[in-house]
């Protein structure tokens, strides 16, 4: 039977710190060691993780310990947001076949290539990848492996405590790196991913009708600026203003879908707009012949798209990687996305951090977002 425990402690000491946690974490577990222990710590103690991951992997008598640093650690129904915080997430899961891998990045004969991947007897179901943006392409390691292991579904984030290369830190095990990325293959057991990607769909869906690359020139026949126009002129003022400041871009993954509801879309940036030929420029490659519907973001959307995620969701524990961008800057208080989990999926131990890119499934296909809150389900 599993079991899960988390704690925090926000002692400015580190070894007072992951002493106050791992007692916690301890008492949770009646003592008994831990199989997979996920980490998070602020930067007030990244200088310490080449200490602190030992000893949180000695104590727990972890098989597999996984995390970094974050900008915002989330523990429970908190986002610890400027706070020194050291968190820890461990799971005794008996029935788990847990394999770690650190991934990175080399130069080879033949250009570029990622390193340190496993050999699998049998395709595995499920990787918790934390990574660093600047060193690691997650986005290549994403479309390879929809290629290779189309029923994999990867969760996770990026690292966010550092503005610059090799200023965050990775925790596999006892190793800390300082780039590439981490992760652990988890099967045996089920996990359950949420992508709530923090908007909601407006007006109408259309059919891209000419396109370049990155530049919409036409759906359904239309400039993508007509169609914005005569979406604006049916929507109510706030609406309207919605659309001047948080205008997105829903593109459908599965074109098999009846109806598109908003998991079947993968939200983009609007990143400009040509006036004289009303073209769109966005986030992503999108090609004739797909779906595409308008999209807005706020902090009601972002809410809202949560909490329809969550409803009727059942779960032991969670480890829930949100956007740096969410938080107080978004909704303009403290702790929103961690207390929604909280109240919508009562008490359970939860562990998370703040990230710079989020990573999960949309449509059965994983992907790098932005503005997002994943959640891996035990």
């Amino acid at each position: 039977m599993s079991t899960f425990a988390a704690a925090v402690s926000q002692h400015p000491i580190p070894t007072q710190a992951v002493g106050e946690v791992l007692g916690e974490v301890l008492d949770q577990l009646d003592g008994e060691r831990a199989d997979l222990v996920v980490t998070f710590v602020s930067p007030h103690h990244a200088g310490a993780l080449e200490d602190i991951a030992p000893a949180i992997r000695r104590l727990l008598e972890a098989q597999v310990l996984l995390g970094g640093t974050a900008v915002t650690v989330v523990a429970g129904e908190r986002e610890l947001e400027g706070e020194p915080a050291v968190s820890v997430f461990a799971a005794r899961l008996p029935d788990a076949r847990l394999t770690p891998t650190l991934l990175r990045v080399e130069q080879t004969a033949d250009g570029a290539a990622i390193t340190g991947w496993p050999e699998f007897a049998e395709p595995p179901s499920t990787l918790l990848l934390f990574a660093d943006p600047f060193t690691f392409p997650v986005d290549a390691l994403l479309a390879r492996l929809d290629q290779d292991l189309p029923d994999l579904q990867v969760i996770g984030g990026m690292a966010s405590a550092a503005t610059r290369p090799g200023g965050n830190r990775l925790v596999l095990d006892e190793s800390v790196v300082d780039s590439g990325a981490v992760g652990v293959f988890v099967d045996g057991v089920p996990v359950r991913t949420i992508v709530a990607q923090g908007c909601r769909p407006i007006g109408d869906p259309f059919t891209v009708t000419r396109s370049e690359r990155n530049r919409i020139e036409q759906l359904g026949g239309q400039t993508p600026l007509v169609r914005l126009r005569q979406l604006a002129a049916n929507v109510s003022e706030e609406e309207r203003q919605l659309l001047q400041h948080g205008l997105h871009l829903g593109v459908v993954v599965d074109e098999h879908a009846v109806d598109f509801t908003r998991g079947d879309f993968l939200v983009r940036n609007v990143l400009g707009a040509d006036q004289q030929s009303g073209a769109l420029v966005v986030g992503d490659e999108v090609t004739v012949g797909q779906t595409v519907q308008f999209h807005v973001r706020d902090a009601d959307a972002a809410d809202e798209d949560l909490r329809e995620m969550l409803t009727g969701v059942e779960a032991s524990a969670a480890l829930l990687f949100t956007c740096n961008g969410r938080g107080r800057h978004l909704f303009g208080v403290p702790d929103h996305d961690a207390g929604l989990v909280a109240k919508m999926l009562g008490p359970i131990p939860v562990t998370g951090a703040f990230c710079a890119g989020e990573i999960g499934p949309v449509g059965g296909r994983n992907f790098v977002h932005g503005f997002t809150a994943s959640l891996a389900l035990f």
